[in-house]
């Protein structure tokens, strides 16, 4: 996976060109309206964490931080990818995919295999991939690299709908890399809204935008400085523990095939037929698809006081219920909740490091950085990163010289 390519200056379409052209003869010669240019962005999610593996409901949005990569189409059934931070290059072949490599290349690898799997006739190209997404912040840089590969693999003129990108993208996530991830982080990429949200049904792939309160309010990203470490066994684990639940709640409501489909009152009736740990999961979940359309109501209404405290209540549970916390995002949201104009704080993404979203006041956004810069380095030893960014239109091909 990649590392942020420095300022945006470095997703500059036309240099992104002249790269690929500088790296083999074939690129070079080739004629300059045929080098395109892909991007696909990254993503917070504002309220519903470990809910979309549960079939329940999310509320991303996609950011302007993100992947972009220069293509050329080619003929010969061979893909080949070059780092613009590293220089490394990295490939395969589109008839003879192989195992997973443990590596970078394994995203691009696994649309392909995914997309392979569904019958898409695919194409060969040479790429060259920047991005100004920070390794290892939670901000789904390998959803990112997937519905970009996506659009170059497929190409321009493909007729293949944004739900069905993501779910192919969930497909190589859970059946090539294999982290049993769910469809948001895909789907947000392929799929966001600008200066919008979504609510996401994660069973159905319906969505609907969800208007923001800019530009008085804007998203604030904190990255801890600690990489989100996304464990497989950690991850799958969580996973495991709610099947766990599910299987123990069918036992009274054979209808029921996902926490999505849980109430509370289910739940409590189904206490005492699982084990501690997948009933405090499970309490996370079922409480936490609640607040998604609590939190949509709260935005409509203009009342963000109540969004404060449905980000609140969801970190706490993340911490306390999932434990997907951090000792340096516990620490960012409480230094982010004492600042006056700060609407809501709370961990972004599967946890285990990485970041923080923050629903903030304009004017208090500089108040956010000094408490942030001052304050979490006495408590953590690490050097944070405070992001302003956008919410912007989901991924595509980049048109201008």
């Amino acid at each position: 996976m990649t590392g942020a390519a420095g300022p945006a200056g470095g997703l500059d379409p036309a240099r992104l060109r002249e790269r690929l052209r500088a790296i083999e003869a074939r690129v070079a010669t080739a004629e300059p309206g045929t080098i395109e240019v892909v991007r696909a962005p990254g993503r917070v999610n504002l309220i519903g964490e470990h809910t979309d593996y549960n079939e329940g409901f999310v509320m991303p949005a996609a950011i302007g931080l993100e992947i972009r990569m220069a293509i050329l189409p080619t003929d010969d059934r061979l893909v080949a990818v070059t780092l613009d931070d590293t220089g490394e290059t990295a490939g395969f072949d589109l008839d003879a995919i192989g195992d997973p490599s443990g590596s970078w290349i394994d995203y691009v690898a696994g649309t392909a295999w995914a997309l392979a799997g569904a019958g898409l006739p695919l194409r060969g190209f040479r790429g060259y991939l920047a991005s100004t997404l920070p390794q290892g912040a939670g901000l789904s840089s390998s959803a990112a690299i997937e519905m970009a590969a996506a659009l170059a693999l497929l190409g321009r003129d493909a007729p293949v709908p944004v739900a069905e990108r993501a779910r192919l993208g969930r497909r190589a996530e859970n059946g090539y890399v294999g982290v049993q991830s769910g469809v948001m982080d895909q789907f947000a990429s392929a799929g966001g809204v600008a200066d919008h949200a979504i609510v996401l049904d994660c069973r159905s792939l319906r969505y609907r935008p969800v208007p923001l309160p800019l530009p008085d309010v804007r998203l604030v990203v904190c990255h801890s400085g600690s990489s989100r470490k996304l464990e497989q066994s950690a991850y799958n684990d969580r996973r495991a523990e709610c099947d766990r639940a599910v299987a123990a709640i069918r036992t009274i409501d054979p209808a029921v095939t996902a926490l999505r489909d849980v109430t509370p009152e289910l739940l409590a009736a189904a206490a005492d037929r699982m084990d501690e740990t997948a009933f405090r999961r499970a309490t996370h979940v079922v409480a936490e698809d609640r607040r998604v359309h609590e939190t949509e109501t709260a935005l409509a209404a203009g009342d963000l006081e109540a969004v404060g405290r449905l980000f609140a209540a969801s970190h706490a549970s993340l911490r306390d219920l999932y434990e997907v916390s951090s000792p340096e995002l516990d620490a960012l949201v409480e230094i982010a909740t004492a600042v006056p104009g700060v609407v809501g704080a709370r961990l972004t993404g599967a946890g285990f490091g990485g970041s923080t979203i923050n629903l903030v006041r304009r004017e208090a956004i500089p108040m956010l950085r000094a408490a942030v810069g001052r304050d979490y380095p006495v408590r953590t030893g690490l050097t944070p990163t405070v992001l302003d960014v956008d919410a912007v239109d989901g991924a595509g091909w980049v048109d201008e010289a």
